[in-house]
């Protein structure tokens, strides 16, 4: 009994030194991991920000192009509406009469 009692004290002081070392070695690789996880993260940032100022540009130029063609359209439209109310006008002035 004595024999167990001197050496299961120091079979868990081994297990708990080992077990702590793991920890710190496991610790490390955690760290030096979250390092090329940030480079990767920072890579895809400057991507993202890239490709936002892409499509922002695309954006402005689709709505100028779109304002362009609303304008034209309109102006179409009111032309075509006078001519028609134009040729309905004489119509209705000629049954008038």
């Amino acid at each position: 009994m004595d024999l167990l009692n001197t050496i299961l004290p120091i079979l868990l002081y081994i297990a708990a030194i080992v077990l702590l070392i793991v920890l710190i070695i496991i610790g490390i690789r955690v760290l030096g991991m979250l390092d090329r996880v940030d480079k990767v993260i920072e890579n895809v940032e400057g991507k993202v920000e890239s490709f936002d100022k892409a499509v922002t540009t695309m954006n402005k130029a689709v709505s100028g192009i779109a304002s362009i063609s609303d304008s034209v359209i309109f102006g179409v439209t009111a032309g075509i509406s006078k001519l028609f109310n134009k040729k309905h006008k004489d119509e209705e002035d000629n049954v008038y009469e």
